[in-house]
């Protein structure tokens, strides 16, 4: 009998090895902590282009981890979506941007080239990848977990303070936990293919109900990188894709799509049924849901990948900053706090998108098909088309570490993404947000910047004071904020000409709120 080796002991383990878990692994690297990141496949796979559409704010997160701009380089950059009945086009949608994004409104690009990327970064970044380990038991005694896993040297153990789980769909630790995962499936089926062609296709995204070659369903196209192209058909389900490949309906069927004549090789196809569900709960003791093991959407509005994306950004700087003794154990119950609302937002967008495609009795169908034809002649009708609403960040307003406000409505808003500025070293204040707290002081009254470096901060905390700040966050008169690790913004102080020592006191306890002081025993 082999004997059981032992792993050595980790901070967090991360099970599950796609873009949710090495984006939470090589953040939570980054920011000081060891962890061990668990894969039950012997290696890398290469499937296709799966999730493929990359929001604005997910560049952001990957940009701090120093894979952002490559994802944006090699990536096909687009920002209108366009929406057709049959053949004609009813709307189209030119995605929201100024000229001070550095990232585009979407990137296309496949999962599999993206996980790349980010395995390469979990590797400089010295995590403890462990490929070919199959978890099998979960064991919580309160001060941390232990790992039964499976490989192929035999059984392992992994003990650890905490435990993700980023293993998708069917997640073991999910099942392990004991947490329910309700919701549906949906009935039709959708078929997947990655076409390589040269297309005189443009870059956007174009969403058919009823075109002439799928008739009664809808068509999908989005463009990829290397003339290749992504095409999702609703199919019904008694579909048999693998008797139309064998005689011949399924190259009829591309080249309905691409044309009679077009070169083309069929680079990945799957069939897929969409799923709408929720955990129950996505923390229960020392171990935690990210990603598609807490919640599963339907891909029409690109709400999957983005929002795992955003759940390993929200837990990683609150895993940091308790593993580092700067905040309570109470922070972390606000990763469940913050992130399930945005779940049930998504649930919400993409079930009343389903809804619309894909009716779910007979009624819904007239109703919905009376609207796409009525949709040509009326603007009324058109503005109940639903072909998916893209994926936008969530504001973290209402949270219970997020002060609500500003009143001033001309000012950002609290619990939202912090707006990018330019420095005046020509830099970008995005590219501050990710190491620690920052406080900004914007049209700061003398003094108080310099004063800011001897102020008894609670935790780790950067300070700017620039020119550039003032236009966004200084408008409406001289303004300190706070803002989280993960770019979203805490609270803010108006300044006044007083005492600076009072305004660096009251600024400190902001960024304690912030971290959660308060809200459980204080840190060792």
């Amino acid at each position: 009998m082999r004997r059981e080796s032992v792993i050595p002991d980790t901070q967090v383990a991360v099970v599950g090895a796609g873009p949710v878990g090495l984006t939470l692994a090589a953040r939570l690297a980054q920011l000081g902590v060891r962890v061990t990141l668990l894969e039950q496949t012997p290696r890398h796979l290469a499937e296709g282009s799966k999730a493929l559409c990359m929001q604005r704010e997910t560049l952001e997160i990957w940009a701090r981890i120093g894979i952002g701009e490559r994802v944006a380089k090699r990536g096909v950059q687009w920002r209108i979506g366009r929406t057709y009945y049959g053949t004609r086009e009813l709307f189209s949608v030119e995605l929201p941007g100024t000229s001070s994004d550095h990232f585009p409104p979407f990137v296309n690009i496949s999962q599999t080239e993206v996980e790349e990327l980010l395995l390469d970064r979990c590797r400089e970044l010295g995590v403890d990848l462990r490929w070919g380990h199959r978890l099998e038991g979960l064991t919580d005694d309160g001060a941390g977990v232990r790992l039964a896993l499976a490989a192929d040297a035999g059984p392992a153990e992994l003990v650890a303070r905490y435990v993700v789980g980023t293993d998708g769909a069917h997640s073991t630790v999910r099942d392990l936990l004991g947490v329910d995962f309700p919701g549906h499936t949906h009935d039709d089926h959708f078929l997947i293919c990655d076409i390589r062609a040269r297309l005189p296709f443009p870059n956007e995204r174009r969403f058919f109900f009823d075109p002439p070659w799928n008739p009664g369903r809808q068509v999908l196209i989005h463009p990829q990188p290397g003339d290749t192209w992504r095409i999702d058909w609703q199919i019904p389900p008694e579909t048999d894709i693998d008797a139309e490949r064998t005689d011949g309906r399924l190259d009829r069927r591309i080249r309905a799509v691409v044309g009679p004549d077009t070169d083309y090789d069929l680079a990945w196809m799957t069939v897929y049924r969409f799923h709408q569900r929720l955990a129950d709960a996505f923390r229960r003791g020392n171990a935690f849901l990210a990603g598609d093991a807490a919640h599963l959407y339907a891909p029409f509005g690109a709400r999957g990948l983005n929002s795992g994306a955003a759940d390993a950004e929200n837990l990683a700087w609150k895993l940091a900053t308790v593993l580092h003794g700067e905040a309570p154990e109470a922070l972390l119950d606000t990763y469940e706090a913050e992130r399930r609302p945005a779940a049930e937002e998504n649930l919400a967008v993409t079930d009343a998108t389903m809804r619309f495609m894909a009716p779910r009795g007979a009624w819904q169908r007239l109703w919905r098909n009376l609207i796409l034809r009525g949709s040509t002649r009326f603007a009324a009708l058109r503005r109940r088309v639903n072909s998916g609403r893209l994926a936008e960040p969530f504001s973290y307003g209402g949270s219970p570490i997020v002060e609500s406000g500003p009143e001033d409505p001309s000012l950002p808003r609290y619990g939202a993404v912090a707006p990018d500025a330019q420095l005046g070293d020509g830099s970008r204040l995005k590219d501050c947000f990710g190491r620690s707290f920052v406080v900004l002081l914007a049209a700061a009254p003398r003094g108080l910047a310099t004063a800011s470096g001897e102020a008894a901060w609670p935790l780790s905390v950067e300070v700017i004071a620039d020119e550039g700040l003032t236009p966004i966050y200084g408008s409406a008169g001289p303004r300190a904020w706070v803002v989280r690790p993960d770019g979203h913004l805490a609270s803010s102080l108006p300044l006044t000409n007083a005492a600076n020592e009072a305004q660096l006191v009251r600024l400190a306890e902001m960024v304690g709120s912030a971290a959660g002081r308060g809200r459980g025993p204080a840190p060792g």
